[in-house]
This record gives C-alpha cells, sequence and structure tokens, in this order.
C-alpha cells in the first residue's frame, strides 16, 4: 500500500524544492577558488589586452590626426584667422596621445 502523504502535491513540490536547493550548495562550493589566483589571471588577461589596446588607440589617433590636418589645411587655404588655434590644438591633441600612452605603460610596469 502506498503512502498517501509522499504522493500528494505539497510534497512533490517540497522535494523538487530541497533537490534544487541541494544542488545550487553543491555549485557553489564546486566553483569557489582561492582569491588570488583569480586576481593573477586577471591581471595577466589585462596585460595580455594591454598591447592590442595601445596599437589601436594609436591608429584611431592616426585617422583622426589625418581628419585634423585636413580641417587644419582647408582653414588655412580658406584664409580663416583661427588657422593657428586650431592648428595648436591639433598639434596639442596628437603629442597628448603618444605621452599618455607612454605614461600609462611606464605607470604599470607593461
Amino acid at each position: 500500500m502506498k503512502n498517501k502523504i509522499n504522493n500528494t502535491p505539497f510534497a512533490q513540490k517540497l522535494s523538487a524544492i530541497a533537490l534544487t536547493f541541494a544542488f545550487l550548495l553543491s555549485s557553489l562550493t564546486l566553483m569557489a577558488q582561492d582569491g588570488n589566483a583569480g586576481i593573477q589571471q586577471a591581471t595577466t588577461m589585462v596585460k595580455g589586452y594591454f598591447d592590442t589596446g595601445c596599437s589601436l588607440m594609436y591608429a584611431i589617433g592616426a585617422v583622426v590626426g589625418i581628419v585634423g590636418a585636413i580641417k587644419v589645411f582647408n582653414k588655412w587655404n580658406a584664409g580663416e584667422p583661427d588657422t593657428n588655434k586650431v592648428a595648436a590644438a591639433w598639434f596639442g591633441s596628437c603629442i597628448f596621445l603618444v605621452v599618455v600612452a607612454t605614461v600609462i605603460k611606464s605607470f604599470f610596469g607593461l
């Protein structure tokens, strides 16, 4: 004879909830790792991406520099009075881009 208490919908839901909770607890202990190992892995990954990021920043800077040079050339040919100011801003931004990449490399020891 079957036990009617264990066959009720409430008992089935309760056992499903208990089973789910047990699986969640076991998965949390399996995913735990050493904190130092995780930080070292993240540091290694960031260092690996840094050179690629610097190259990308130089490429974007080159495109923006060419566009800025064309803008300054057009202003110069048109005889606009603020050409010197625009040229100084363009040149300063190019220098800033190179200096920032160098300083960041030196600061992080890469």
